[in-house]
Formats: C-alpha cells, structure tokens, sequence
C-alpha cells in the first residue's frame, strides 16, 4: 500500500471514530445488549466490530450517560444498556451539533461543484 493510500485509510478510521459516539448512543433509547447493537448497526450499514463497541459502552457507563443491567432470565447472562438521563440530554445536544456541523459541511462542499 502506497503512503496516500495509508494516509487516506488512517484519515478515515479518525473520521469515523469521531462519530461513533453518537451513532451508539442513536441506537439506545430501548436495552440492546452489545451483540445485538453489533448486529443492529451492520442491517444499518453502519458496521462496528465488538473490539471498539465494548470498550465504548463500557466508558459511555463510566461516564454515566448509559446505564445496564444484566438479564440472567437465559441460558447466557447478557448484560443490556440503555440511555440514562444525562444520557438523552447528551445525545439530543450532540445530535443538534451534528445536524448543524454537517448542514455547514455539505453547503462548503457544494461549493465546489458551482
């Protein structure tokens, strides 16, 4: 692989990376369990592999914006997660902040094609 073609692989994994919070938090206003996200994400096209989601959820708890709870009614435990309350006002805030940034983003790219 030549260096563009590494710098434009490593340009993108930051773009994406700066996106996963949010695009996590969209899909946690009901308990999903961390494979189910997985799966849930992928029929959505929006593809995470379970090394960089359980991290993330497990610092999202951390930082309180999700909560959990482990649902032992299975053969398998399985641990679910949620939005918490901080975690709705953040969502919706970064949410907002997303909508305006890539509205500014997509006028400043249009200009290219004027």
């Amino acid at each position: 692989m030549d260096s563009t073609e590494e710098l434009i692989n490593s340009l993108m994994v930051e773009l994406k990376r700066g996106t996963l919070v949010l695009l996590v938090l969209s899909q946690l206003h009901q308990p999903e369990y961390g494979y189910s996200l997985i799966q849930k994400l992928e029929e959505k096209n929006a593809p995470i592999e379970a090394g960089t989601l359980y991290p993330l959820l497990r610092r999202l708890e951390k930082q309180q914006l999700l909560k959990s709870e482990w649902d032992t009614t299975e053969s398998r435990p399985r641990k679910f997660y949620m939005l918490s309350e901080q975690g709705k006002e953040v969502y919706a805030k970064l949410k907002s902040e997303w909508q305006t940034l890539s509205q500014q983003l997509a006028a400043i790219l249009m200009e290219e094609n004027v």
